[in-house]
């Protein structure tokens, strides 16, 4: 968790870009744009655009760190990370969408009134 060791490992901030040859400067952008991101996705009041920005953004993110594990230290456990946290991120879009076109059904349904008279 980035925001965990900003607080409370700030030593180890960089200590999965060092090795890969990113400059330190790089770990901060990183933790700003995945919090940023998982605020977008879990805030249900954001609108439907951004969300999609920002599963795209986390998106590209997991890729490229997959890749630059596959590139620079060839470790098989640091490549399966980022496709693990890859997938269970498919998972939460798949079921995003199908939870958002339920919610606005059943408001649509619920919204209603339809008033009937007793004769």
């Amino acid at each position: 968790m980035p925001l965990g060791t900003l607080l409370f490992a700030p030593q180890y901030i960089n200590a999965g870009t060092k090795p890969l040859g990113y400059p330190d400067y790089f770990a901060y952008a990183l933790i700003i744009c995945k919090v940023l991101g998982v605020i977008a996705i879990a805030v249900p009041q954001v609108p439907g655009k951004l969300k999609e920005w920002a599963y795209a953004g986390l998106t590209f993110n997991l890729i490229f760190a997959f890749i630059s594990h596959a590139c620079v230290d060839k470790n098989a456990a640091f490549m399966a990370m980022p496709i693990v946290i890859l997938a269970v991120l498919a998972v939460s879009y798949v079921y995003q969408g199908r939870i958002a076109r339920l919610s606005s059904k059943d408001m649509s349904n619920t919204g209603t009134y339809h008033q009937t008279s007793v004769v």
